[in-house]
């Protein structure tokens, strides 16, 4: 079995606080982590099940259940009859902040395939701030869709978007793409204005991203226009900074 730093890794001190959900996840998160900051660099074999599971004080089967999220996670590869390996790392998806592209159109252009659960979608009374962005009235109502947004297996983003009712009538036709259902009705935003800034997630979110309470993650504020200047779209997005690039390209003016 491991000794000395390797096993101050995988100590139950090092990784485990009560409170902050499933051990199994917990152990998964700081594995993950290590691997991020190459405290645990690509080709590095994990303990075995066994091993691993004396010094983190855990059940064979809470180690298995952290290594399968650590898998989908693209972070570990288990070859068949010789352990667990670090995965060098991959490339973080990157998307044009210059391009007025939906996250299922970015994800299909590289390739991958998106996936959504919708945790809220209906109508609803406006919050403050969608009142002020999509100028509204206290007694209108806004189509709200909340979603957790996946590239393959992966947990990528949440995303929350608000549309004035007439513009998104029926909310519950959105499932993965939110502009494919407005462009059949001719009613998708031809520009946006987008702000970046830096967020701490909390529990919940926290949760569904496979990450940390606390974890830093980019939050996209994107307000979308029709060609006649009208604002009809509100979306936050909170997206993995360690798995998502927000590029974009700057230009001298008058060149």
């Amino acid at each position: 079995m491991d000794s000395g730093p390797a096993s101050d890794l995988y100590s139950v001190t090092s990784w485990y606080t009560p409170g902050l959900g499933p051990r199994y996840q917990q152990f998964a998160r700081h594995l993950a982590r290590a691997i991020r900051s190459r405290l645990l660099p690509p080709d590095t074999q994990l303990p075995s099940e066994r091993d691993l599971a004396e010094i983190a004080e855990v059940s064979r089967v809470t180690i298995r259940k952290a290594v399968a999220e650590l898998v989908a996670d693209g972070l570990v590869e288990q070859r068949h009859g010789a352990g667990s390996f670090v995965l060098p790392h991959a490339r973080k998806l990157q998307q044009s902040l210059s391009s007025l592209v939906s996250f299922t159109e970015n994800m299909t252009a590289r390739g991958k395939t998106s996936s959504s659960v919708v945790l809220q979608r209906g109508l609803f009374a406006p919050m403050p701030d969608e009142l002020m962005v999509l100028g509204l009235t206290t007694g209108d109502r806004v189509a709200r869709v909340r979603r957790l947004r996946s590239a393959g297996d992966v947990p990528m983003a949440i995303e929350i978007s608000a549309l004035p009712e007439d513009i998104l009538p029926r909310p519950d036709q959105v499932s993965t793409s939110l502009y494919a259902v407005l462009r059949q009705d001719g009613a998708a935003p031809t520009r946006a204005i987008q702000r970046v800034t830096a967020a701490n997630l909390g529990r919940e979110d926290a949760g569904l991203l496979n990450m940390a309470e606390g974890d830093a993650v980019l939050q996209i504020d994107r307000t979308g226009y029709l060609a006649s200047g009208r604002p009809i779209e509100y979306t936050r997005g909170l997206y993995r900074s360690d798995l998502y690039d927000f590029v974009s390209e700057l230009r001298l003016e008058g060149r």
